[in-house]
């Protein structure tokens, strides 16, 4: 009996060094809560900005929240916008119109490239995707004058297309739906598929992309937010055709006297991703927490 007691304390102190104590889970989420309010200090003091006064934005040191708070800078910046030649519902219809088409097609041809190179063996694929990987160090800006040519040589300047396109074939897209196709689609799963009689389209649209759910919406986030926030384009010259957010930096750049106008249009342009990242962040979190799946 003293020999069964002997080899089972060892295991009972084992069990209780692995064990967080009441007080490690308080520290975790002190820690933990303290970050969080760091990450929205920035957001809550961008919706302070937009509420203050003109004299408030030159006190020292600034105030995170204003003092006397008024919506002038609001009216004054949908004032300046009914002012303008150009209609401000253009310039949002084109923002909207490029941030939808431009994120759908990023999403469709980014995820039928990554099943392509993850799912159906074709010879050079794996050299394929290293170019593809490789591509991930250079910047946009180093590309800048042959894409203009290229735009050029295809008669884009001047039109959707050359925002567009361009939006539609992004590299960290593909990269990213080719590494949640490859660890999150079993290749058992698509060989039973195919053997019962279904196409590649089919196993694409019911088996692969809602396996990978995760992955389409968080594209879906960073595509939109770029698009969202498109500004001054190289491609685009006619006042008609340009952005929302290109409208509303034209409109601030007038000095001093227009801070409480940038501070307010720095709110409008943020609430859009902001919506979008919200429900977005719902979803992968049921997702995430509801796909698990058996062999």
């Amino acid at each position: 009996m003293a020999l069964f007691k002997k080899n089972k304390q060892p295991k009972e102190r084992f069990k209780r060094s692995v064990n967080r104590s009441t007080k490690g889970d308080i520290g975790i989420y002190i820690i933990l809560a303290i970050f969080g309010a760091l990450m929205v200090l920035p957001l809550i003091y961008a919706i302070g900005q937009s509420f203050k006064p003109l004299e408030e934005f030159w006190v020292f040191p600034p105030r995170l929240f204003p003092v006397n708070p008024t919506f002038k800078n609001f009216k004054d910046l949908f004032r300046l916008m009914g002012d303008s030649w150009v209609p401000f519902s253009r310039y949002i219809f084109n923002t909207i119109f490029i941030s939808v088409i431009g994120t759908a097609g990023n999403v469709i041809l980014s995820s039928y490239s990554a099943y392509a190179l993850a799912k159906i063996p074709f010879p050079g694929r794996k050299f394929l995707f290293k170019i593809i990987t490789y591509s991930l160090m250079f910047s946009a800006t180093v590309a800048g004058l042959t894409n203009f040519i290229l735009m050029s040589k295809l008669g884009w300047i001047d039109t959707y297309l050359a925002i567009i396109v361009p939006a539609c074939c992004t590299t960290y897209g593909l990269f990213l739906m080719k590494q949640f196709m490859d660890t999150s689609v079993p290749n058992e799963v698509l060989e039973s598929a195919r053997i019962d009689g279904a196409s590649e389209t089919k196993i694409f649209w019911r088996i692969a992309m809602p396996m990978v759910k995760p992955a389409w919406i968080t594209l879906i986030i960073f595509a939109f937010k770029d698009l969202w926030n498109t500004g001054s384009s190289t491609y685009i010259y006619s006042e008609q055709l340009k952005t929302f957010n290109y409208a509303i930096s034209q409109l601030v750049n007038a000095g001093i006297s227009r801070t409480g106008v940038s501070a307010a249009s720095t709110v409008v342009m943020m609430i859009v991703p902001i919506t979008v990242f919200i429900i977005a962040q719902s979803n992968i979190i049921e997702t995430m927490s509801s796909s698990g799946m058996k062999d």
